[in-house]
C-alpha cells in the first residue's frame, strides 16, 4: 500500500512563516510547461513531491529536480513530505524519459535525486547508473549532478557502480546534527553518511561532493559547527544550509526560524573552514541555482589549483 506512515509527532498547526521565508504562488506559463512535461513523461521531481518553497522561480525558468525510483519512499524520516509506502516495481523507461525532459528543457545541467528504495537489492543504484548513460548519450553536453539516499547496508557496490558511471557531482545530504538523527532521520545513521561521501573521493577525487543541512529543527550553533568540521574531514567540496519547514501538521515542527543574518555567519564559518563553496540561505535547498553553483564550483577548485 501507498499510504503515508504515521509520524510520531502530535498534529499541531503550522507556524506563521517570517516575511524573509515567504514565497509567490507560482503562475507563469513557464512553470505551466514544465509540470505538462513532467506528467507527459510519466516523471516525479522532488520540487512537488518535498513541496519545495522554490518550485515556481525554478519550474519558471525550466529548472526541475527528477527524483526517479518512483515517488513511494520505503523510510518515514519526521522532515520529509514524500510519500511513505510499498514502492511500485521500478520504471524500465524512467532513464530516457529522464534524459528526453532533460534535452526539451535544454539544460546545461541537470539534478537527479531519488526515493530510498530499501526493498532492491542494490538501493536503487543501478537506476542512478542507467540515468547517467541516458543522459550522456542524449545530452551530452549536460553536466549531471546526483542526489543519492545512504544506500543503507549496501553503500559500498553502490558508490563503486555509481562513480563508475561519472557524474559530475555527488550529493548526499547528512540533513542535521547527530543528535537529532534518532527523531529526524531514524533510518539513516550520521557517520554512515559521512563515510559514503568520504568514499567518493577515496574512489574518484575528481567528482565534486555536495552535502546539506537543514537548520531550525533545534539543533545548536556548536553542534553545526561540528558537521561542518565532519564533512571537511571526509573532503566534502560543497556545503548547502537552509531553513527547515514544517510540510504538514504531522511532521516535526519548526523549532526557530533562523534568521538571514545568521545564515550569512554560518557561511562564513565554513568557508574559513575550507569548503571550496557554501550556499547558505532560508531558501537554499540542495538543487536551488544548482548550475550557477556547478560553475562556481569548478571556477574554485581552479582557482585553487592554480594558487597552490
Amino acid at each position: 500500500m501507498n499510504d503515508i506512515t504515521p509520524r510520531a509527532f502530535p498534529a499541531e498547526p503550522r507556524q506563521r512563516k517570517p516575511d524573509w521565508i515567504r514565497v509567490k504562488a507560482p503562475t507563469s506559463a513557464g512553470f505551466a510547461e514544465t509540470k505538462a512535461l513532467m506528467r507527459r513523461l510519466n516523471l516525479a521531481t522532488v520540487c512537488e513531491e518535498a513541496a519545495c518553497p522554490n518550485i515556481g522561480e525554478c519550474w519558471t525558468k525550466k529548472h526541475a529536480t527528477v527524483m526517479i525510483l518512483g515517488d513511494v519512499c520505503t523510510r518515514a524520516c519526521a522532515f520529509c513530505n514524500v510519500k511513505t509506502g510499498m514502492p511500485r516495481t521500478v520504471d524500465p523507461l524512467e532513464p530516457q524519459h529522464t534524459a528526453d525532459a532533460v534535452a526539451e528543457l535544454g539544460l546545461e545541467h541537470i539534478v537527479i535525486t531519488s526515493v530510498d528504495r530499501d526493498d532492491l537489492p542494490d538501493g536503487g543504484a543501478g537506476q542512478f547508473v542507467k540515468v547517467i548513460e541516458a543522459l550522456r548519450r542524449t545530452t551530452p553536453a549536460t553536466t549531471i549532478e546526483i542526489l543519492t539516499p545512504d544506500f543503507r547496508n549496501k553503500a559500498q557496490s553502490a558508490v563503486e557502480a555509481i562513480v563508475a558511471a561519472r557524474p559530475d557531482v555527488y550529493n548526499h545530504n547528512l540533513e542535521t546534527v547527530p543528535r537529532l538523527y534518532p527523531t529526524i532521520r531514524p533510518g539513516a545513521r550520521y557517520y554512515a553518511s559521512l563515510r559514503l561521501l568520504e568514499s567518493i573521493k577515496r574512489h574518484d577525487p575528481s567528482i565534486f561532493t555536495k552535502s546539506g543541512v537543514m537548520l531550525g529543527l533545534g539543533e545548536e550553533r556548536l553542534e553545526v559547527h561540528q558537521v561542518m568540521d565532519d564533512m571537511r574531514s571526509a573532503d566534502i567540496d560543497f556545503l548547502t544550509m537552509g531553513q527547515y519547514l514544517q510540510p504538514t501538521p504531522r511532521h516535526a515542527r519548526v523549532a526557530e526560524f533562523v534568521t538571514p543574518d545568521a545564515f550569512g555567519a554560518y557561511a562564513a564559518i565554513a568557508r574559513a573552514k575550507g569548503f571550496l563553496l557554501v550556499a547558505s540561505s532560508p531558501l537554499t535547498r540542495s538543487s536551488y541555482h544548482a548550475g550557477d553553483d556547478f560553475r562556481a564550483l569548478r571556477a574554485a577548485r581552479e582557482a585553487r589549483l592554480g594558487a597552490g
